[in-house]
């Protein structure tokens, strides 16, 4: 039933409440929109500093302060692979060959100081801006996994929590758990409305033809007795 109030608005009590209701819904629709994107950075951010994007992009955790102030701690570096690094290139390679991606500490960031030729393979002095002397190990070319295209502030503690079992049932598993459930309720409630309004329509559509039934049989009624009166 829809209510229609006289003037075509509500009582001043009821139109505050009426104003605060569409406010309040404005916002949580803002913060579900907003709790959907933080999600889905979360995920893809988790994701992708394992597995390779299209076109070889990783993200990769930065949780030392050796490349500040141009690198914050915490952040999330987007990087991508090249045939050639050239000094004064920030890069993250493997801490060393063995390293395992799973690991948030396999990864360094740093700046290439100077590239060297190794027999026909590069190989590359590295620094952290931060540092006062170079790394001590040189970094092979195999050990590259990318140039820095970008950096995020602070993203990284929260993918890094991420990654905890904790983490990821906290920041990936529950919310997604409530959206794919508030969904499902809204999913519902739009069956419900559709089979009500189908109801009707078919309630609407026995009730039309009972009618024109009745007006039929009325006319005939009328028939008959004018053909007895004659």
């Amino acid at each position: 039933m829809r209510i229609v109030w006289r003037g075509g608005h509500p009582p001043a009590p009821l139109g505050r409440m009426w104003n605060f209701m569409k406010i309040f819904k404005i916002i949580s629709n803002i913060f579900y929109g907003l709790a959907i994107i933080a999600l889905v950075i979360v995920a893809f951010s988790a994701t992708f500093s394992v597995l390779k994007a299209p076109g070889g992009y990783r993200l990769f955790m930065v949780l030392s302060g050796s490349m500040e102030p141009k690198i914050k701690t915490g952040s999330v570096v987007l990087v991508a692979p090249k045939e050639k690094y050239k000094a004064d290139e920030v890069i993250t390679f493997l801490a060393n060959p063995q390293a395992n991606l799973r690991d948030i500490k396999a990864t360094v960031t740093h700046r290439i100081v100077s590239v060297h030729d190794d027999e026909g393979r590069p190989t590359y002095t590295t620094k952290g801006d931060a540092n006062e002397d170079p790394d001590r190990e040189m970094v092979t070319h195999r050990q590259v996994l990318g140039k820095v295209i970008i950096s995020i502030p602070f993203l990284g503690y929260v993918v890094s929590f991420a990654k905890t079992q904790t983490g990821l049932i906290a920041l990936i598993i529950i919310p997604a758990t409530l959206i794919i459930y508030s969904e499902l309720l809204n999913i519902k409630k739009e069956v419900n409305r559709m089979a009500k309004k189908f109801k009707q329509k078919r309630q609407l559509k026995k009730e039309k033809i009972k009618e024109e039934e009745e007006k039929k049989r009325k006319k005939k009624r009328r028939f008959i007795v004018k053909k007895k009166r004659k």
